[in-house]
């Protein structure tokens, strides 16, 4: 999660946040538009959660989280899993 906050995602698409609310552990602000949420991404300092309708939900520290204008451009967002790897190869 974000320093020292968590959030989780129930079964019915609700999410729960706690801890630094500096870092996202409280998302009482945006809490009535986190429904439907369909996955949870974490920062450092900031949460984001995709919604099935794909637009995005963020919370937490205004310095890291997009502005109202960039917030536009984040709408029918479908879900996507990263994974980070190194791989080497010898010739």
């Amino acid at each position: 999660g974000a320093r020292g906050s968590f959030a989780a995602l129930r079964a019915d698409g609700s999410v729960i946040t706690w801890g630094d609310p500096g870092s996202g552990g409280h998302s009482q602000m945006v809490q009535h538009q986190l429904h439907d949420v369909q996955q949870i991404q974490s920062a450092e300092h900031a949460f984001a959660a995709i919604r099935s309708d794909g637009r995005v939900v963020t919370w937490g520290n205004g310095d890291f989280a997009p502005d109202e204008a960039a917030l536009e451009q984040l709408q029918d967002l479908q879900p996507v899993q990263v994974s980070t790897f190194a791989a080497s190869s010898s010739l």
